[in-house]
C-alpha cells in the first residue's frame, strides 16, 4: 500500500452517505465522469462499492498524480487513468451515463461553475443522471448557521469562492438541458444535488 497518497479526513466522513444517494440513482451499468475528483479517494471508494460502473476521474493537472496513486493502489479494473479536466477548458468528447462532483462548486468561480455545468450537459447521454454534493443555499438564504460562516471565510479567502444557491444553479443548468430532480438532505447541513439530462423538447423526470 502506497502511504504517499493525499488524504481528505472529509471525504472519509461522508462517502458512505454518499454512496447511499448513489446507489439509488446510479443504478444501472454505465460510465461515470467524475469533476474535480481531488484526492481521489471518492473515486476507488464508489467504483469499489459500484462495480457496474466504470469510474472515470478527472481534475486539474496539478491534482492528477494524487489521484493515480489512490487508483494505482487500489488495483480495481472499473477506474480509468485520470483525465486532466479544467472546468472552463476542453471536455471529453465521449459521453456519459452519469456524472459526480463533490464539494467544487463553493471552490470555483462563477464563471467556472457556469462551465462546470456546460460541460455536464454536454457530456451526458439523454437521461443520465448528474449528482452534485457540497453545501447550498436555497432561496438566497443559507440553509445553517455553519454554511453562512463557510461562506464568510470562504469569501474572505477569495471573493470568487463561496457557498452556491440551489435557485442560481437551477437557472443556468436548464440552460444545458440539465433538470433538477431531487435535493438530498445529507449530514452535516450539506445536500446532494440530482440533475437529469433532458431533451430540447422535455421530457419526464424521474
Amino acid at each position: 500500500m502506497l502511504t504517499n497518497k493525499p488524504f481528505a479526513t472529509s471525504a472519509e466522513q461522508n462517502r458512505d452517505p454518499i454512496l447511499r444517494v448513489l446507489r439509488q440513482w446510479f443504478d444501472g451499468p454505465g460510465s461515470v465522469l467524475e469533476v474535480g475528483s481531488g484526492t481521489g479517494q471518492h473515486a476507488v471508494y464508489f467504483a469499489h462499492h459500484l462495480p457496474h460502473l466504470i469510474w472515470q476521474p478527472s481534475d486539474v493537472a496539478a491534482h492528477v498524480a494524487g489521484i493515480e496513486a489512490w487508483r494505482t493502489d487500489a488495483g480495481l479494473e472499473n477506474v480509468r487513468p485520470t483525465r486532466v479536466l479544467d472546468a472552463g477548458g476542453e471536455w471529453p468528447e465521449e459521453t456519459f451515463d452519469y456524472a459526480f462532483t463533490a464539494n467544487t462548486a463553493h471552490i470555483m468561480h462563477w464563471p467556472e461553475v457556469i462551465a462546470m455545468l456546460a460541460g455536464v450537459g454536454r457530456s451526458l447521454r439523454p437521461q443520465g443522471v448528474f449528482a452534485m454534493y457540497g453545501p447550498f443555499a436555497r432561496g438566497g438564504r443559507h440553509t445553517a448557521a455553519s454554511n453562512f460562516q463557510f461562506d464568510q471565510a470562504l469569501r474572505g479567502s477569495d471573493p470568487g469562492m463561496g457557498v452556491r444557491d440551489v435557485d442560481d444553479l437551477t437557472r443556468e443548468a436548464s440552460g444545458h438541458a440539465l433538470r433538477l430532480v431531487d435535493t438530498v438532505s445529507m449530514p452535516a447541513d450539506n445536500f446532494t444535488l440530482i440533475w437529469r439530462k433532458v431533451a430540447a423538447t422535455g421530457t419526464q423526470a424521474r
